[in-house]
């Protein structure tokens, strides 16, 4: 697999990813790594646009960092993707949190540009 590692909030973000025969699979996790939402991307060749669903599980809140994830992942390969994420901090701060995200976009960003 690779990543992309960041150092965020004290805690270390890794996204890593893997060709799986023509489709991807990337996962985002961080602190007390599980999975929280798992986004999955489609790519549709003949409008070059791609769209994502996304499930969550109960009680967490990486909903828009999975749908986004997966939307941005199978443009950037132009295929079908699957993007879990997993973020847990303890007692996490308003602060922290958009440090988080802020991060999470900059590495899904960063992958884009790896796989594009």
């Amino acid at each position: 697999m690779q990543e992309i590692r960041k150092i965020v909030a004290g805690i270390s973000l890794v996204l890593e990813w893997k060709k799986t025969g023509e489709d991807y699979v990337a996962s985002l996790t961080g602190g007390d790594e599980h999975v929280g939402a798992v986004g999955v991307g489609f790519y549709d060749k003949e409008s070059n646009r791609a769209s994502s669903s996304v499930i969550t599980t109960p009680g967490h809140r990486e909903t828009e960092i999975a749908l986004n994830g997966a939307k941005v992942f199978s443009k950037a390969c132009k295929s079908t993707s699957v993007f879990i994420v997993g973020i847990h901090l303890d007692n996490i701060t308003l602060d922290e949190i958009k440090e988080i995200v802020s991060a999470s976009e900059e590495m899904i960003s960063e992958l884009a540009v790896i796989i594009g």
